[in-house]
């Protein structure tokens, strides 16, 4: 095994770690887009979805099947026919989708026993379950529009669903319902996945779909200066929906986007928007700090903040890696205990990203910044320069008058910020006789005005 795969892999591990222990035991609802799989991109999303079951995510997956609807439609001389974004279910409508939903599920459930050697699922197990979970309801008429055998999710069987889950299967369900008298209704994907992500209270509704996410711009195209918006708190997604036209294709902004509103609305913590031409997007969205999608979360998850004594663990595990290459002056974990008062951090979904710890020095009103420190993932994100602000807050309502720095390798980023570079023997004296002359760090100040 090469150097180089171990200086990579054992850093990408480490801060994958904390996502692992924070998504065990949570449950997410997975609507995949029947384009998806005919797209052919089946084989690895079950490859995905195995990997992230395994590690203690109970998975809920509910499938779409428009294109497939479709092409059983053209082989029987049919047309497809739609109103207010979704189909209108007539007799021929009606068997295609039974004919598409059942070729799917046959499909699907061989995806997940593949357990080739030499594969992502080699000698996992993973138990699929379907069932009747769904009770629907017609849609009816509406603006004069029959939909005939097209429905409405009526109610969902939370404790079965619940119950499967338990017995550590997922649960597979394809846009089908039926009603208590037996009939038969052709559902959205969307509409079911929303449902029972909010009978579930689940704690992520994530939809694979033929979209990036949402951009910056919505309603302009795609460059350098509109990416996509990896995280929109409700209230933003709200009012962007408000402005956006109606949804009537899965790639209009509002179509998917309605649905994650609604979920966020109803108490789903996250919803997302994902695209499933990007291999393991599902990995990249769960598991990376940014992720790849847009995000609908009912509040910012970022939060700048001082730091209590429950962030300890993760501040050492921040700072180690600097400490060992000598970015960093070593700190032992009572230290930090001791010192915990001093420290203000950035916190993203419950994982430490940037600290710095602020140490007073009154009689000389001036201030040391010390161990500030910005995650690799993070970097380049102004996270540096929010922590700096915080500590500037934090010194000007002690009375301080400036604060300085220490430092061997950064003295670029602290100019750019207004720094200036001053002798050592600057220094008040209580810091000066713990400097270390063997080190030689610089030492940059900068005024509070």
């Amino acid at each position: 095994m090469s150097a180089i795969f171990n200086f990579t892999f054992v850093p990408w591990f480490r801060s994958v770690a904390p996502y692992i222990h924070m998504h065990r035991g949570k449950t997410f609802v997975v609507g995949m887009a029947g384009e998806a799989i005919a797209a052919g991109k089946l084989p690895h999303i079950a490859q995905d979805l195995a990997l992230i079951q395994s590690m203690g995510v109970r998975v809920v997956l509910v499938y779409g099947f428009r294109p497939q609807v479709n092409e059983q439609l053209r082989a029987k001389g049919h047309e497809a026919r739609y109103s207010h974004g979704m189909r209108i279910t007539d007799e021929v409508a009606l068997d295609s989708a039974q004919e598409a939903a059942g070729q799917l599920r046959y499909e699907i459930e061989a995806a997940f026993s593949q357990g080739l050697p030499n594969t992502p699922m080699a000698g996992s197990t993973v138990r699929v379950i379907s069932g009747n979970f769904i009770t629907a309801r017609p849609v009816g008429i509406l603006d004069g529009v029959d939909f005939r055998h097209s429905g409405l999710v009526r109610k969902v069987d939370v404790a079965g669903i619940k119950r499967t889950i338990d017995l550590g299967a997922m649960v597979l369900l394809s846009p089908f319902g039926f009603s208590p008298t037996g009939e038969a209704f052709n559902l959205t994907m969307e509409e079911v996945a929303t449902s029972v992500a909010v009978a579930l209270q689940a704690d992520k509704l994530i939809f694979l779909t033929e979209i990036p996410g949402v951009r910056v711009k919505p309603l302009e195209p795609e460059s350098e200066d509109n990416p996509i918006d990896t995280e929109l708190p409700l209230a933003a997604a709200k009012q962007l929906l408000a402005g956006l036209p109606p949804a009537h294709a899965p790639t209009d902004t509002s179509f998917y986007l309605q649905h994650c509103v609604k979920a966020c609305e109803a108490g789903v913590e996250r919803s997302h928007i994902i695209p499933f031409a990007v291999d393991g997007s599902l990995l990249l969205e769960i598991y990376v700090h940014d992720g790849i999608g847009t995000m609908v979360v009912d509040e910012k998850l970022e939060e700048l903040r001082e730091a209590t004594a429950d962030d300890v663990g993760g501040i050492l595990q921040l700072i180690e890696p600097f400490e060992k290459d000598g970015t960093l002056v070593k700190r032992d974990r009572t230290e930090i205990e001791r010192d915990i008062a001093n420290y203000t951090i950035i916190e993203h979904d419950g994982v430490i990203f940037a600290c710095a710890a602020l140490y007073p020095y009154p009689e000389a009103r001036t201030g040391e910044m010390a161990a500030l420190t910005v995650s690799p993932q993070s970097q380049g994100q102004g996270d540096g320069d929010k922590i700096l602000r915080r500590v500037e807050q934090r010194a000007r309502a002690m009375g301080l008058e400036s604060i300085f720095v220490l430092t061997t390798r950064t003295m670029h980023w602290f100019l750019r910020r207004g720094f200036v570079q001053v002798d050592p023997e600057w220094l008040p004296d209580a810091r000066k006789r713990k400097y270390n002359w063997d080190r030689r760090s610089m030492v940059f100040v900068k005024k509070l005005v």
